[in-house]
């Protein structure tokens, strides 16, 4: 099958059509895989009260009845019934350096393909997403402003984010001249506490490199709500190939500076404080309770949706409550 990734590849492509090709190309395939297995990619925000019946064996505790037990004298638990319909949020990460990567496949287009198939999944079923967008460049100023779309079930909701997505990627640098912030991921965090009113499935769109201080407020998001954290990345941020003099440039604050990378000793150096980071943040994902997806620059989105729906189906079954990372 050809890469699913290829839409965002061609130049002026408009948000219906790379919808289009992703329908196409993924959503036919996914829904296959997800007949009959609904709940173990999203659950329900509510429980409806079913019936009452005797205690059995295999039954939680937490579900008796104690009034009627008591009324009875027999145990009995109560049955409830999910609520399918849920909400969806995104909280996606448009800051500047999401930009890097090969030509074609930067984390922002990996950004933009992940956010349009599983957006188009649930909106199909009938639920709702929404988004609060954090980087988003101020027009001919330098300014970044964040946007809070409200949830919605409609695909021209959909193509709407997707616009605003793939506007950005077409947005050239102003200027490479330093400029005054960077990612500030706990305000995305913080303007997302305020948004979402009600129980939802979160996903945190973003490649984590933000100044400190998101940890807490993500673990207190994660303690309403039921998060997955999509970490964009790619293989240059781990190990630096031998390619001689390079200039190098922070996509977010414009600094730049001139490496050798033909010194075997500058590539281990930065081979190691990569390592380094990449345990750090791996650590603080999973102290926050927060499920993670990591989608490499060259991953087959396909694939990426096929581990991340085996990831949710095994902590939503219960058979591993504790974080894990794909």
């Amino acid at each position: 099958m050809p890469d699913a990734t290829a839409p965002v590849l061609a130049a002026e492509r408009s948000a219906e059509s790379l919808l289009m090709r992703l329908e196409w190309r993924v959503l036919k395939v996914l829904d296959g895989l997800l007949q009959g297995d609904y709940r173990t990619l999203m659950r329900g925000a509510g429980m409806d009260l079913a019936d009452l019946r005797e205690y059995q064996t295999h039954d939680d505790v937490r579900h008796i009845d104690w009034n009627v037990t008591a009324r009875l004298d027999t145990p009995h638990v109560r049955v409830f019934t999910e609520d399918r319909e849920m909400s969806a949020w995104f909280l996606l990460d448009a800051s500047p350096s999401v930009n890097f990567g090969p030509p074609g496949r930067t984390k922002r287009d990996q950004l933009i393909c992940f956010t349009a198939v599983l957006t188009r999944l649930l909106t199909r079923r009938g639920n709702r997403v929404g988004a609060v967008l954090h980087g988003l460049q101020g027009g001919a100023s330098a300014a970044t402003k964040d946007l809070v779309l409200p949830a919605k079930s409609s695909r021209t909701h959909v193509l709407r984010m997707l616009h605003l997505l793939m506007a950005q990627s077409k947005t050239p640098a102003k200027s490479t001249a330093p400029r005054p912030g960077t990612t500030q991921l706990q305000h995305l965090l913080a303007l997302a506490q305020q948004s979402i009113a009600r129980r939802a499935s979160v996903f945190v769109v973003s490649d984590f490199m933000s100044e400190p201080g998101w940890e807490k407020p993500l673990a207190r998001l994660a303690q309403r709500h039921d998060v997955v954290a999509v970490r964009l990345l790619d293989p240059l941020e781990l190990a630096l190939p031998n390619i001689g003099l390079v200039w190098l440039r922070d996509a977010e604050t414009g600094e730049r500076l001139h490496v050798d990378t033909r010194s075997a000793g500058f590539r281990r150096r930065y081979a190691r404080l990569a390592a380094e980071r990449e345990s750090q943040l791996r650590d603080s994902l999973a102290r926050a309770g927060v499920d993670t997806l990591e989608l490499s620059t060259d991953d087959d989105l396909l694939d990426s949706m096929v581990r991340f729906m085996e990831m949710r189906g095994v902590r939503l079954r219960g058979q591993r409550p504790a974080a894990r990372t794909a």
